[in-house]
């Protein structure tokens, strides 16, 4: 264990190299969170009642808000290539042959650098949000609190295993890019980055549930809304661990058939 608490640490320094380039994403990344914003206070003006669904707009905004923070947490963002140049270019001999797990190497990794992301990410998306402090809506209570730190950390692992899977299909492809870009595009959409999934046909959302793209971000930004609680909340989170152990054991799967198929051609 003392291993990939060494990888933990190299990660954290590794990264922190980065901090400024994550200063300006974080900052820069906050200008299309304005432009939602603004469009949906222009649709809320125009719209009797001044509701849409089930959202008012302080909800509607504070929605994007806890996206922003729940992306800055969990998010995905340059492992999947990584692990595929890891792949494509051989590197990934060196754990053929010492003690350490590749998945929980790149685990280790992943979370160095959603730690220095969020801390550098804190102060520009701190001061967006006060600004904005008048929609901003807090979880209704110390449950919905705890049921949202919950659901981040199986969040974080379910959008870590689904693009080290992704990236996996680097064992068979000389190109994964195309796979990611369509697997984020759709992920993007089901998962309720561009707009709350509650919104969608009832029949169409109700499709979404047995998939896991709404546990990626939609569930847990539900919670810290209040928009699930009591038993929903807790069923809803078992629903979620079912999704990560179902996501680890397809890796496992695939990263076992991916090796064979590696060292059988000789790398």
């Amino acid at each position: 264990m003392g291993k990939y608490w060494h990888v933990l640490n190299i990660g954290l320094q590794n990264t922190l190299v980065y901090r400024l380039n994550f200063l300006f994403r974080a900052a820069f990344g906050l200008i299309p969170l304005m432009a939602i914003i603004s469009v949906w206070r222009t649709i809320y003006a125009g719209k009797p009642g001044g509701q849409i669904g089930s959202y008012e707009l302080t909800q509607m905004i504070s929605y994007y808000l806890v996206i922003t923070i729940v992306d800055a947490l969990t998010a995905v963002t340059e492992d999947d290539w990584q692990i595929a140049a890891d792949i494509k270019d051989g590197n990934i001999s060196q754990f053929l042959l010492k003690p350490m797990d590749y998945l929980t190497y790149r685990l280790c990794l992943f979370g160095a650098g959603r730690l220095v992301y969020a801390a550098v990410a804190l102060v520009p998306t701190a001061a967006f949000i006060w600004l904005l402090r008048d929609n901003f809506v807090l979880p209704p209570d110390a449950t919905s609190a705890a049921g949202f730190v919950v659901s981040l950390v199986l969040t974080a692992l379910l959008q870590f295993l689904f693009s080290f899977t992704l990236a996996l299909l680097a064992f068979w492809v000389l190109e994964v890019a195309t796979f990611i870009f369509i697997a984020f595009a759709f992920e993007y959409i089901a998962g309720g980055h561009l707009f709350p999934l509650d919104l969608l046909p009832p029949a169409v959302a109700g499709a979404l549930d047995y998939t896991p793209f709404p546990y990626m971000l939609f569930f847990p930004v539900s919670i810290w809304l209040g928009r699930v609680s009591g038993e929903a909340l807790w069923l809803g989170v078992l629903v979620q661990l079912l999704w990560v152990i179902a996501a680890y054991a397809l890796a496992r799967l695939v990263w076992n058939r991916g090796i064979k198929k590696y060292s059988a051609v000789g790398g």
